[in-house]
């Protein structure tokens, strides 16, 4: 081969090398000189500790094109079995309406937005998240209900914390679960229930009241199929001072009374049935709603309804005190746990069909169902039940056959029972396909007509929902869901609401510790290939073939980048990861008859979510100090470790630290920990900054999660989806997550799942897998080199305005710099939320604002982004320096400058009356590069302290859209 040849292969190889990295070479070239280094080794050599820095490469193999990785990863993909799928248990097939599969599951501008913390640039996600919590509401027919959780199970498990804060049988340690609820919500809340010391009874629904408990857990239809009243069992749970909590299926409360009416104190599910593929497993979101009385208690994230400057109704996320960047290990639950993209997919879904058209797919399913089971019947076949929505259970001596005839047609049944198989009738079963159940269960030649016997239930009526539990009052009655039903008026609607969110299409989002960077287009196509897309999370492991080589060429990237020796996929968020981390620490010092240990030690410079984890893991919390210089003050650790060597579970700490250093000293806190008895967690919140260079395993660490949402470039979609797997050594491998209805191998039979699915979020893996293909081993190592170019030019160039709180060795930044604003706002009354404000008039998003410390802001650039945003961001934090300073001369009063009146929209602008001290142009336009790419917010400040104290988390009544 000659040598241009190996060139031009070469050249076509680094392709999407060169396509990630954001600076040009010219760029690098002028970012290196500013730092007065000659090369980007010199620049590495003089932030990363010498003592950490990997001796050999990565060996994931060289970069593929997008082209090569495309073609090899379908030829994967087509080794998954696509059978029909009527396995149920929460999952089943449904239709993604096409508009909402192109314009908000394919789109950037939904799928690489920030959490809503920033709400005046956010207020389209907002809107919808707010319908989510509507149809919530409508169909629980409960008072309060939260913006997503993780999925059907962790929902549950939530729920159990829910009821013992909140139940008033102080003294009951046990919570009850009807062993006719899903088994894999029976296995995560046993998990969760292990962790907080409860007692977990498993019985028949009926004998709740017979134990002393806290709560208790039905499912509603039960996972066999049954319809059941349980308006007397939740009136037993509540005369015992406890919490009924309920898991429903959403679609069948179009046509079953709503639990809430029931009396439950809890309703939590799926909302995937509502056009979320089932993606073997995920990522689906949960919904949860309980009483008002309980909003303190309340799990996850809540959209609410505020007012802004002006006295518009905007949106924002209320009670955000609770979040754990405040409230650390007194945090109800994890900030984290959500589904945002998932639940806003399932909002457009119940928006575009209206609740007429969700109540006809509704009523097609049961209808399908009584159609078949009236068949089945007239044959001589049993059926457990005489109730059912949309799942039959049937009692047969010849199962084996009838699997054994279904597997030969490409169609999958549950059969968890003995001489039972189960079968869930869904929104894409046709009449052909209710023929081809017939010829599977009573073979051919059976003489049965769908149409016959679909005329005989239309004549004779169905008796299968009791008639106590039809539903009869409306639902979705907003406009909202009754406004969009056209393609055209759907699809303006999406546009509308994604064009009041700032995302990663519009501008650089420079979120410290968040890791917002390039979700490449061609990493996101595979993930609605119907391979990947349509498997349901138990079918039998030969189905899946496609699934299990790539999740196993991940599995075994992920442990060379880590250097661990394990590797488990099933968290579905890095606060999962965390959790499932700490677990398999926990099992791992009680499997040395070491229970007792149960000291967590956390730096205060640690990721924000750790201290909320290592709670959920009933683990005490002890802070160990940072010195002045931002590192662990080794004194402290040295002094807390040896006060508590004989208890002492394990540190959490993030490395590189959140103050944005390379600490010297993370192997010596390594080996201390080690000499106590106790484990290292590295947090990977920070991986980006550690890839090819160094890694979690090579220095010293025991466990770590890896945020694939931020380091391998699954986008962040709103505030989820996320994948959180952990990374182990050899000896925590057998304490990692199991599941007990598919085995994990490589893991101890009996361990508990932390998810509702055996890979978590599965649909999206295939996203990091393309990734590090098309990166391979060098454009991994180049990725986190140039990430922390992008940093150190940022932070070089920031540093002639405004003080930077924390520098490492040679005085250089690893990926992130704190910008203090402390002293400017001390000089002016100029806070940093009005710097995070003003920002959005200038086309950003607010960097991480007063996390970790307080009146600052933690940048990360990402290696993504070019010199030329690098610069853009640098002008507008410079121009505002200058705004500041007007306000500190005196030339702008503290109440009249255009800090203080961010961010500026439209109406704001254009108004008739102008008695501000700036012009109206200068609002919005304050440096010439806005001009350019102008994003208007659409509301003005918002009020939060309005929005707690007049809690509306609904859709506004109609009578403001009439006004």
């Amino acid at each position: 081969m000659s040598n241009a040849k190996s060139l031009e292969e070469l050249e076509q190889k680094q392709d999407f090398i060169r396509r990630h990295i954001g600076p040009s070479p010219a760029q690098v070239s002028d970012m290196l000189s500013a730092l007065e280094v000659s090369s980007v080794q010199e620049l590495i050599d003089q932030t990363v500790p010498a003592s950490i820095r990997l001796e050999q490469p990565l060996t994931v193999g060289q970069s593929r094109t997008e082209v090569e990785t495309l073609s090899y990863l379908k030829s994967v993909a087509s080794k998954n079995k696509v059978f029909k799928s009527y396995i149920g248990q929460g999952y089943h097939p449904t239709n993604v309406p096409h508009v909402i599969l192109r314009n908000v599951l394919e789109n950037p501008g939904w799928y690489t937005a920030y959490t809503p913390y920033q709400p005046e640039i956010a207020q389209g996600r907002l809107e919808s998240l707010l319908n989510f919590q509507t149809m919530t509401l409508d169909l629980t027919g409960l008072d309060l209900a939260s913006a997503s959780l993780l999925d059907e199970s962790t929902a549950a498990a939530e729920a159990m914390g829910l009821a013992k804060r909140v139940s008033k049988a102080k003294k009951a340690n046990a919570f009850f679960i009807a062993d006719d609820v899903h088994t894999q919500t029976i296995d995560v809340v046993t998990t969760r229930a292990e962790q907080f010391g409860f007692e977990v009874i498993v019985g028949k629904a009926e004998d709740a009241v017979n134990h002393d408990i806290f709560g208790a857990l039905f499912q509603y239809p039960t996972t066999s199929g049954e319809v059941v009243d349980i308006t007397d069992l939740i009136a037993g749970v509540q005369s015992k001072k406890a919490i009924a909590c309920v898991a429903a299926d959403i679609m069948s409360l179009l046509l079953l009374k709503a639990p809430g009416k029931l009396g439950a104190d809890v309703v939590l599910g799926s909302a995937q049935r509502f056009g979320v593929p089932m993606g073997y497993g995920g990522p689906h979101a949960a919904f949860f709603a309980t009483r008002d009385a309980y909003k303190r208690s309340l799990p996850g994230r809540i959209i609410g309804v505020s007012k802004d400057r002006l006295g518009n109704d905007a949106l924002r996320m209320a009670m955000q005190t609770r979040e754990q960047h405040i409230r650390r290990d007194k945090a109800n639950s994890n900030i984290c746990t959500a589904q945002v993209l998932l639940a806003n997919m399932a909002a457009f879904y119940a928006v575009y069909h209206g609740p007429q058209g969700l109540k006809t797919i509704a009523q097609r399913i049961h209808r399908f169902a009584d159609i078949l089971a009236s068949g089945l019947k007239a044959k001589g076949i049993a059926l457990k039940h005489s109730t059912w929505f949309d799942t039959l259970t049937v009692v047969s001596d010849s199962k084996d056959d009838v699997i054994a005839r279904a597997i030969a047609k490409g169609v999958n049944f549950a059969t968890n029972h003995e001489g039972e198989y189960s079968i869930s009738v869904s929104e894409t079963t046709t009449r052909a396909d209710i023929t081809e159940l017939f010829d599977i269960i009573l073979g051919e030649g059976h003489g049965l007509s769908v149409d016959a016997i679909a005329a005989d239930v239309e004549e004779n009526g169905s008796e299968s929902i009791p008639a106590s539990l039809v539903r009869d009052d409306e639902v979705l009655t907003h406009p909202n869901f009754n406004s969009y039903h056209s393609e055209t008026d759907m699809l303006r609607y999406i546009k509308r609401l994604e064009s009041k969110d700032l995302s990663l299409n519009h501008s650089m989002i420079s979120l410290g510790s968040c890791t917002m960077k390039l979700n490449a287009t061609a990493e996101m196509i595979p993930i609605t290939w119907p391979e990947f897309a349509n498997l349901h999370p138990f079918c039998p492991l030969d189905q899946a073939e496609g699934y299990q080589i790539m999740i196993n060429e991940l599995h075994d990237w992920l442990v060379n980048i880590t250097g661990y020796d394990a590797v488990s996929l099933q968290p579905n968020s890095g606060a999962q990861g965390e959790y499932a981390g700490l677990i398999a620490i926990r099992k791992y010092h009680e499997s040395r008859g070491d229970a007792h240990r149960n000291v967590c030690l956390i730096p205060s410079s640690a990721h924000g979510t750790n201290p909320a984890s290592a709670q959920m893991a009933s683990m005490k919390i002890v802070v160990v100090n940072c010195d002045k210089n931002g590192n662990v003050d080794m004194n402290d650790l040295k002094a807390k470790a040896e006060e508590v060597s004989e208890n002492l579970s394990c540190i959490m700490i993030t490395y590189p630290s959140t103050h944005g250093v390379y600490e010297e000293t993370i192997r010596e806190i390594c080996d201390i920990i080690h000499e106590h008895g106790g484990q290292v967690y590295m947090d990977g919140a920070n991986m980006n900054a550690q890839v090819g260079v160094t890694s979690p395993g090579f220095i010293g660490s025991d466990v770590s999660h890896l945020n694939l949402h931020k380091t391998f470039c699954i986008p962040h979609g709103g505030g989820g989806p996320g994948v959180g797997p952990i990374g182990v050594k050899s000896h925590l491998a057998p304490f990692m997550p199991n599941h007990s209805v598919i085995n994990v191998p490589g893991t101890n039979i009996g361990n508990g799942a932390v998810s509702a699915a055996p890979y978590g979020s599965a649909a999206i893996l295939p996203i990091s897998w393309a990734y590090i293909t098309m990166m391979g081993s060098e454009g991994l190592k180049q990725a986190t080199e140039m990430a922390i170019v992008n940093a150190n030019y940022l932070t070089h160039e920031l540093s002639k305005h405004f003080p930077i709180l924390y520098r490492g060795r040679n005085n250089r930044v690893a990926h992130e710099c704190i910008v203090d604003l402390r002293p400017l706002k001390e000089q002016s009354g100029i806070t940093e939320m009005d710097v995070a404000k003003r920002l959005q008039d200038y086309g950003f998003h607010s960097p991480t604002m007063s996390f970790p410390v307080a009146g600052t802001l933690m940048i990360e650039p990402t290696e993504s982004e070019s010199k030329g945003e690098i610069d853009r961001f640098i002008e507008a934090m410079v121009s505002i320096k200058g705004e500041i300073e007007k306000v500190i001369s005196g030339e702008w009063s503290i109440e009249n400058n255009p800090l203080v009146f961010a961010p500026h929209t439209q109406g704001d602008v254009l108004g008739n009356e102008w008695d501000r001290a700036y012009d109206r142009f200068y609002a919005a336009f304050p440096v010439p590069a806005v001009a350019k790419n102008k994003f208007w917010p659409t509301v003005t400040r918002i009020d939060d302290v309005y929005g707690d104290r007049n809690l509306v988390c609904s859709c506004p009544a109609v009578e403001t859209y009439r006004d």
